[in-house]
């Protein structure tokens, strides 16, 4: 499987949806790994921690002010990706003196982020709810996302119509610029799966696209402030 199909693969029957936050099965998403390169690897980043009287042991997370941060590197046709991820609680804070189980679930649910980096799933984290899809052109406009049958069906008339403004709200927003400020609404308005789905419909290639995009800055920013959080705590251990 290459890594274009992997982009490809929609994953959302693997979802799981806790408080507002999607997490893929990371047993299933491993075994898709295996199929796609059997000799694929997964391996934990350990940190020495010292404790009193020079005391020393090996843990597999790094101490951060009372929090701790995990890192794993999953290597697929012979490229490794690390991705790093704080021991959270189910609002997605960081949790002070973590126990085993949270170290645990968040060793493997950043095993599952390390994954999609090589494009299984990588949508959930790029604000998507569905994969890249292909495109019809629309006649005297962009080209749009191909509906899929179903879709909204289990939604209130109201909620229809509140996300069909929300998406012309959305559109209006990015041809002024203000992209960014697109998204940090549609973040606000912490719409469910179906609903996101729903609305994407109604915008553009162009602007999802845009979207996506400006996720993906969003993630960046944030994985470079975690690596220089992680630098400091090193500098200070030195």
């Amino acid at each position: 499987m290459s890594i274009e199909k992997l982009l490809s693969l929609n994953v959302n029957e693997h979802i799981e949806k806790k408080n507002n936050l999607s997490y893929l099965s990371w047993a299933w998403a491993w075994a898709e790994v295996l199929k796609a390169d059997p000799a694929a690897t997964w391996t934990l980043q350990t940190f020495e921690e010292h404790g009193q009287h020079g005391s020393k042991r090996t843990v597999p997370y790094m101490s951060i002010n009372g929090t701790a941060m995990v890192s794993v590197t999953v290597t697929m046709f012979g490229k490794p990706m690390t991705c790093h991820l704080p021991v959270m609680d189910y609002r997605n804070k960081a949790i002070q003196d973590p126990d085993a189980f949270a170290v645990n679930t968040a060793i493997m649910r950043c095993m599952t982020k390390a994954v999609s980096m090589h494009g299984l799933g990588l949508y959930i984290y790029a604000g998507e709810d569905l994969p890249e899809v292909a495109e019809v052109p629309r006649k005297g406009d962009a080209p749009i996302v191909t509906p899929r049958g179903g879709i909204g069906e289990d939604l209130l008339k109201e909620e229809k119509e509140f996300l069909r403004e929300l998406a012309d709200s959305v559109e209006a927003m990015h041809k002024t610029g203000n992209t960014a400020n697109a998204l940090s609404m549609l973040e606000e308005q912490e719409l469910e799966s179906d609903q996101k789905v729903y609305l994407f419909n109604f915008l553009q290639a162009s602007t999802r696209s845009a979207l996506k995009k400006q996720k993906e800055i969003q993630v960046e920013e944030m994985r470079i402030k975690e690596m220089e959080e992680i630098e400091k705590m090193q500098l200070k251990e030195i």
